[in-house]
């Protein structure tokens, strides 16, 4: 006889085997893109730990990577949408944007690196302050230009059509001639093992040094990029003195950050 797989599995009173688990978390995987720990949990009234469990043997298999609170396809490690569909948690990346203000001198020098983020805080950066600012964009410059006590510098350098960020020698060279007094940075994702990352080898070059090039480094990010894993790590939390995220970052996982050295600010 035949045992009884997934749903027909669950109706019939009991969990699914381990091996019907697992394929039922794939299945998961290639319908959504992501595997949370605790709705497969719910859904296959086992364990989290069981599932947790599932997710390092298929990890072990080579058929998913783990992230934080789930796993996700390996081949998003390298997947980057491009700027114009980063359309996913507007709101409060425009409210990250805000409460970065805060962190912006009244006079002195910026650095804004490319992102979705990171041009919430252009377009409401603002127009009284005597500012140098330097960025990596196009986009986020051209919407400085419209403040004229601003004085904006461009890094140079051959441009990427996802991103708009400047990137190679052009940018590195800039960038080993200047220091700032607060950079604002992007990420694709971070964990606390595995620092900041991004699935670009010559974006993640110019944001090494970016990180370098400020004398204050703020990271702006909302709170999915957290456990998300890229290609290329440019960076420790350890180099952040400031995370601003937004209030769907659960207090569990504020307190991991905090407890690895880093102050964050919820918008």
């Amino acid at each position: 006889m035949v045992a009884p797989t997934g749903d027909s599995a669950r109706r019939a009173g009991r969990p699914p085997y381990a091996a019907q688990r697992r394929q039922l978390l794939l299945r998961t995987l290639r319908d959504t893109g992501r595997i949370d720990v605790t709705d497969m949990a719910d859904r296959l009234d086992v364990s989290t730990e069981t599932i947790r469990k599932d997710l390092t043997e298929l990890e072990r298999q080579g058929l998913l990577h783990r992230v934080h609170g789930g796993a996700v396809a390996v081949e998003d490690l390298s997947f980057e949408p491009a700027v114009g569909a980063r359309t996913e948690y507007t709101d409060e990346k425009r409210r990250i944007g805000r409460a970065a203000l805060a962190e912006v001198p009244a006079e002195g020098s910026v650095l804004i690196d490319a992102g979705s983020t990171t041009s919430c805080l252009a377009e409401v950066m603002p127009a009284d302050r005597d500012l140098a600012v330097f960025t990596n964009t196009l986009t986020i410059a051209m919407t400085l230009t419209t403040r004229p006590r601003l004085n904006v510098h461009t890094l140079g350098g051959r441009i990427r059509s996802r991103t708009f960020a400047e990137v190679d020698n052009w940018a590195v060279r800039a960038l080993s001639e200047i220091r700032v007094d607060v950079a604002f940075l992007g990420t694709n994702g971070f964990t606390v093992e595995d620092g900041l990352r991004t699935p670009d080898e010559s974006e993640a070059a110019v944001k090494r040094l970016m990180l370098k090039a400020a004398r204050r480094r703020v990271l702006l990010t909302d709170h999915s990029k957290l456990g998300r894993i890229s290609l290329f790590k440019y960076g420790d939390l350890a180099e952040i003195d400031l995370l601003i995220t937004d209030t769907g970052m659960p207090d569990a996982d504020v307190r991991r950050l905090e407890d690895g050295g880093v102050k964050v600010i919820r918008a």
